[in-house]
């Protein structure tokens, strides 16, 4: 068993762990269905869809399934905490399915500092403020894992941050965010293929259509 794993008390666990979690941001209700805040949700839901599977309900307080993606165990998987309580998902999720180290962790979130479509994959790093985030390292007790973030923009002077990320967008960056999520699924099994460094230098150079 690894630091990482014996640090968050790892139980137990019959048959072999998985080799990557992916958890993709959101808030579980359909009223918060297609705001900017569950981008990181449309992504797992896309990622399933693709492996021909869908979500379904854990005992991790979390939506997950389990895939084979390009020879790699994956956990695709939505938290059923709410954005601000993320970590207490994310902790049993890595207990549940053996997570070995935090970098074999990929978080996929929206992002207020990135134009509205825009991704950037990296390893560890800040919080930028984003309360998913704070509570995933609250409960892991590190950053080292990785970040896809997708750009929403920032709002305009009279609209605050969190109320932003709570709306839906409109039907032009609609259609600019419904294409940041097939390139964020894409970039995800790219990096599984490929691994982060080369999945990093191609997704970070890329520019979100106009």
């Amino acid at each position: 068993m690894s630091q990482f794993a014996r640090r968050l008390g790892r139980p137990d666990r019959k048959g072999t762990p998985a080799d990557l979690l992916v958890v993709g941001l959101g808030n579980p209700g359909e009223q918060f269905a297609g705001t900017r805040h569950n981008l990181g949700a449309a992504v797992v839901e896309e990622l399933a869809e693709r492996a021909g599977t869908r979500l379904r309900k854990t005992k991790a307080r979390a939506m997950a399934a389990g895939v084979l993606m390009n020879d790699q165990r994956v956990v695709l998987a939505f938290p059923l905490t709410f954005m601000n309580n993320s970590g207490e998902a994310v902790r049993l999720l890595v207990q549940s399915y053996g997570i070995q180290e935090a970098h074999h962790i990929i978080v996929i979130h929206d992002e207020l500092d990135l134009d509205s479509g825009r991704l950037r994959l990296k390893a560890g790093g800040g919080l930028a403020g984003h309360n998913g985030l704070r509570s995933i390292t609250n409960h892991l007790g590190t950053t080292e894992y990785v970040r896809l973030r997708i750009g929403v923009g920032k709002p305009p002077a009279s609209i605050a941050g969190a109320e932003w990320v709570l709306r839906r967008p409109g039907k032009a960056e609609q259609e600019v965010l419904d294409d940041a999520v097939v390139r964020a699924a894409d970039a995800i099994e790219q990096l599984t293929a490929e691994g982060i460094d080369r999945a990093m230098a191609a997704v970070n150079r890329r520019t979100p259509p106009a």
